[in-house]
């Protein structure tokens, strides 16, 4: 029978580590006597991210004392004890590979039910000294478990621990957890997986995505949004077949292979990468800009808004001629348009209409009866790229809608012809034109714009899971434990380093690699570039970013590889000069 060892808690404290202060309730320690367990947490313990801990299917943590006996031979240690891996319970039985997802156990007065495995998170390693936990955790099938509440009451050491219940389908936690995170993913397991109603919604969705695979991806979906391969790898050289104004600040440019073989097709939604000479032999520019046209033509349009300094868009509308040729890199995006039947919800403001431009062209050629809605909006007409091109588009699907707005109509501008009403396109518009709430909703616009209309979408009523938007800067940093600080984006502190050229992409950004950087992510980190992660060594995905050109090494090796043409940069370090995506 099982037995419980040691009830740890802990209060989520500041740590120093790497020079920065992580927030963290990993730091448990065991107690005597009874404790409370409640509904979400034991008394006297906390998390410091509840977005990766805690919380009603993560509320209690148990770890097993055979797993510390494998960790202190396997390190060659004899000091570790009770709560050093973050545990609430540490428990002697209950191994991973023998309990199972949806089983339940009588402790005391407590009722547990397992939930998941143990979430991979860099702060597994943190008190333990050891930075590759996370990775190590999965790779010898020792996660521990999370369990949700049941029966709330006082447990203390010694007691027995009682199986009451069996999960159905019989999936153990290293068996979910290798599913996840470790190659393979076979089908059957998947679905039975799946079928376990005690299993979190987390996962649930995780190993959805992973079942969901038609075998056209590669990478592992349940850790990160995949899509098809890139049609080629680095840059290749296009030439540019026409320039033409679509509004007083937006200029398209149609790009072709100067062979006049057809280029690759993408998916609606995706952009390209442009290397774009520098001003008087200055490093050359990198930007990404949304494909504006139907998908399948052969050819590749973009249209560019000229900003007042940009130096990309200035190139672009004043010096570029028919018969220039640009480095592009392929097609890629994770903003694509979903090919379920709900209703559509395609909104833009500004140049942001590129992207859902290219998805009204694909539904068009779907032939789809999908109800789509159209909603715009500019300053004036002459601010208004592609009006007369999107109404075209509309009328050939039966059951379209549109809604334009202009901030500023010019007197020249006709109310019901040109636009349907003054003022800036706002949240209060969805109720007012009655957006279906069951639709899939894809904005692009400015920052602000996009992150008003998320919210008023999901606030309307749309599930936060079909609300999509498209970045066109650097993307938001993911540093769970760690406050995020608005530093824009510099070169690393100190002489440069000796290595290969390192280009952020979106931050507009390059630097020699070079120590004390031992990992792309730690040269982004130096350089404040804004990055996602979680693991830090190779598991997790977060950190999953397009490889726009050049070649990488890892160390340590990922346990499962990023999907191709993406990089994991927390483990990987540049072999040539690369250009990344951030």
């Amino acid at each position: 029978m099982a037995t419980l060892v040691s009830v740890n808690v802990g209060l989520p404290e500041d740590i120093a580590w790497n020079g920065r202060t992580v927030h963290t309730g990993a730091w448990k320690h065991p107690v005597t006597g009874p404790r409370r367990v409640r509904r979400l947490n034991i008394d006297g313990d906390g998390q410091g991210d509840l977005g990766g801990h805690g919380g009603e299917n993560r509320a209690v943590l148990v770890y097993q004392l055979d797993s510390y006996r494998h960790w202190a031979r396997e390190f060659g240690r004899d000091d570790l004890e009770p709560g050093l891996l973050g545990e609430n319970l540490t428990v002697e039985g209950l191994p991973d590979d023998e309990v199972c997802i949806g089983d339940r156990y009588r402790v005391g007065e407590v009722v547990l039910e397992v939930t998941q495995p143990r979430v991979t998170c860099y702060r597994a390693g943190m008190r333990i000294g050891e930075p590759r936990m996370a990775a190590l955790l999965v790779a010898h099938r020792r996660p521990g478990f999370y369990c949700r509440v049941i029966t709330e009451g006082d447990l203390e050491a010694g007691l027995d621990i009682v199986k009451i219940a069996d999960g159905p389908e019989g999936v153990t936690v290293a068996e979910i957890d290798a599913l996840l995170y470790l190659p393979g993913h076979p089908r059957d397991t998947l679905e039975r997986a799946l079928r376990i109603p005690a299993l979190s919604p987390g996962w649930q969705m995780s190993l959805q995505a992973l079942a969901d695979e038609d075998g056209t991806t590669t990478g592992n979906a349940g850790l990160a949004v995949t899509g098809p391969p890139p049609a080629w790898t680095g840059f290749r050289a296009l030439s540019v077949r026409e320039v033409h104004d679509e509004s007083r600040s937006v200029r398209s440019v149609l790009l072709a292979d100067p062979s006049g073989v057809p280029l690759p097709d993408w998916i609606a939604g995706q952009a390209i990468t442009l290397r774009i000479p520098g001003a008087d032999g200055s490093a050359a520019l990198v930007r990404s800009y949304s494909l504006s046209n139907a998908p399948g033509g052969g050819r590749y349009r973009i249209s560019v808004k000229r900003e007042p300094h940009g130096a990309a868009s200035g190139y672009l509308h004043s010096r570029l001629r028919p018969g220039d040729v640009l480095d592009v890199a392929a097609p890629r995006g994770t903003f694509r348009l979903g090919d379920d039947a709900s209703p559509v919800v395609l909104v833009s403001a500004g140049v942001g209409v590129t992207p859902v431009l290219s998805m009204l062209y694909a539904l068009v050629a779907a032939g789809t009866d999908r109800p789509v809605w159209w909603l715009h909006g500019a300053r004036d007409g002459a601010e208004h790229p592609f009006a007369a091109e999107a109404r075209e588009l509309l009328k050939r699907l039966p059951h379209s809608r549109f809604h334009v707005m202009y901030s500023q109509p010019a007197e020249s501008d006709r109310p019901g012809v040109d636009y349907d009403e003054r003022g800036r396109l706002a949240g209060v518009a969805l109720d007012a034109l009655d957006v279906p709430r069951d639709a899939s909703a894809y904005v692009c616009g400015p920052a602000v714009f996009m992150t008003e209309m998320e919210a008023a979408l999901i606030a309307h009523g749309l599930d936060a899971s079909r609300v999509h938007t498209e970045l066109f800067g650097a993307g938001p940093a993911l540093t769970p434990g760690i406050a995020a600080h608005a530093v824009p984006p510099h070169q690393p502190a100190g002489a440069p380093g000796p290595g290969p050229d390192v280009q952020f992409a979106r931050s507009g950004l390059s630097a020699p690699w070079g120590p004390p950087a031992t990992t792309l992510l730690e040269f982004a980190e130096a350089c404040d570039v804004p990055t996602r992660w979680s693991c830090r060594t190779g598991v997790c995905h977060n950190c999953e970013t397009a490889l726009l050109a050049g070649a990488v090494r890892y160390a340590p090796e990922p346990l499962e590889p990023p999907a191709e043409g993406n990089v994991l940069i927390c483990c990987a370090q540049p072999t040539e000069a690369v250009v990344l995506d951030l």
